[in-house]
């Protein structure tokens, strides 16, 4: 049985995904300024197997420094957002504060009203029984 041969297209990466700018630069700099002499095959295994480690290592610390980058923006980010939050909460519990003391003004007044018509009330209702006491020979009378 024969496998079919089915095209697979191969997709590189974008560099600009993967890299910065500078690292980029940084990256065809180390290519280009190399020119290794002929060398034996076990001293050029040698040579790659140190620059691969050595290159692994300064990938590890950019990528380190680039996470760490990311991190300081979202700890920031974080925090301006808390600072703007709590401002928020601030205005509006300086704005119920005020609501609340407005209340309680027109409560002292509400209070106080009804304390004087309570009085008032009492007032009249005794007028009313001494009147009350007037008319009944007159009214007995008739």
């Amino acid at each position: 049985m024969v496998p079919s041969q089915e095209q697979v297209q191969y997709q590189p990466p974008v560099l600009e995904d993967v890299f910065s700018n500078g690292e980029i630069y940084e990256l065809f700099s180390l290519f280009q300024s190399e020119q290794h002499p002929v060398q034996t095959t076990s001293s050029l295994e040698s040579t790659r197997s140190v620059y691969s480690i050595e290159e692994r290592k300064r990938r590890r610390m950019i990528s380190n420094r680039e996470s760490a980058r990311r991190s300081r923006w979202r700890k920031k980010t974080h925090l301006m957002n808390l600072e703007n939050e709590a401002n928020s909460v601030k205005i509006e519990n300086r704005k119920l504060k005020i609501r609340l003391c407005r209340l309680t003004n027109e409560y002292h007044f509400v209070q106080r009203d009804t304390n004087l018509l309570t009085l008032e009330c009492i007032d009249l209702q005794q007028r009313l029984a001494r009147l009350c006491q007037i008319l009944q020979p007159f009214n007995c009378t008739n």
